[in-house]
């Protein structure tokens, strides 16, 4: 083989070794799922424009509710694992936006104490509908007001994004 070959060999398995070796910037958690009626929410109230048209949102639980300063936040979030084998989807993430309180919701959570509570259409997105709790890692998207929406995205993908896809990807 030629020096040249090995040299290139040699650095994408340098590469790949760095990049599977970078440790997530996501947090785990635990994840249930709720059912309509969905308002009045502790966040928005009665006000429909709070639910994105996609139906992706969630109830925050009081791991990452912050007396509130969890209203309006989104994440991505994805299903890692499960008691029951063939439960998650882990190729699949979802982003979601917290429209509510979990401890507070109208509708029962399927699980108690769950980190993040997702609307029925989100958890049926990355999970079997059947499971009452999943495993799930969770990122925060940045949503610092002062910065375009341009600047927002490149440091999302860049500090925690990346990382994130690459372990539900590789």
């Amino acid at each position: 083989m030629s020096e040249l070959r090995q040299l290139v060999r040699l650095s994408s398995i340098l590469v790949l070794t760095m990049l599977l070796s970078r440790q997530s910037n996501a947090d785990v958690g635990t994840g249930g799922h709720y059912d309509p009626p969905y308002t009045p929410t502790a966040c928005f109230g009665y006000d429909p424009l709070q639910f994105p048209s996609s139906f992706l949102f969630a109830a925050a639980g009081e791991g990452i509710w912050d007396n509130g300063a969890a209203c309006g936040r989104q994440y991505w979030v994805r299903c890692i694992s499960a008691d029951r084998p063939k439960t998650c989807n882990p190729a699949q993430l979802v982003q979601v936006r917290i429209v509510d309180r979990a401890l507070s919701a109208v509708s029962r959570s399927s699980s108690d104490r769950a980190t993040i509570v997702l609307s029925k259409t989100a958890f049926e997105a990355i999970a079997n509908p059947s499971a009452s709790s999943v495993n799930v890692e969770f990122v925060q998207v940045c949503s610092d007001q002062e910065d375009t929406l341009e600047a927002k995205q490149s440091r999302v993908w860049e500090t925690k994004l990346i990382p994130f896809l690459l372990r539900v990807y590789i």
